[in-house]
């Protein structure tokens, strides 16, 4: 897999958000947004967007080349998307009440979609910071998720979670 660059992440959230549609990163390319820099190559590009927005997001994006990608875990609201050059968009859909309650998909509290960062030069919205930390748990984790959350609490004053704290014993312990 190529992997996702800044000009096909900036080229996919122009598009979107050009035909009304907003979007938020997530994942790996939300933490080098937040950071104002990419800090390592991504394979993919996460995004958040509003459930109601899935039918022309998959109009938009066929019509750029991208096809369903199977994977075990497809569901109605998280799905992938990939072209034949490599790229691959894993789509995290969402609905909201009317007062930001969890109604549908992924569950995003709306506080978690107010984060701004930059791509390329470029701003772009985005998880907010300590969501992107605290959304790091509950799989196991791989040594850019404990940099990523090391990276994002020393820019934005955010405490160490208990969980990374012991993040150099388990590397040491990894390397034998």
């Amino acid at each position: 897999m190529k992997g996702m660059a800044s000009a096909e992440v900036l080229g996919v959230v122009s598009l979107l958000e050009r035909n009304g549609i907003p979007v938020w990163l997530d994942g790996g390319w939300g933490v080098a947004a937040l950071l104002g820099r990419e800090t390592r190559p991504h394979a993919d590009l996460d995004i958040a967007v509003r459930h109601k927005d899935i039918p022309q997001l998959r109009e938009l994006l066929y019509a750029r080349g991208y096809r369903d990608v199977p994977r075990a875990d497809t569901k109605d609201w998280n799905f992938a998307l990939g072209d034949d050059q490599g790229h691959e968009v894993d789509v995290h859909s969402y609905t909201l009440g009317p007062r930001g309650e969890h109604l549908y998909g992924i569950e995003y509290p709306a506080g978690s979609l107010t984060g701004t960062g930059l791509v390329a030069g470029q701003q772009v919205q985005c998880i907010a910071a300590e969501y992107a930390v605290g959304f790091r748990t509950g799989y196991e984790l791989r040594k850019s998720d404990f940099e990523d959350v090391a990276a994002l609490c020393a820019k934005f004053g955010i405490e160490l979670p208990a969980w990374h704290k012991d993040y150099p014993a388990r590397e040491a312990d990894d390397s034998h």
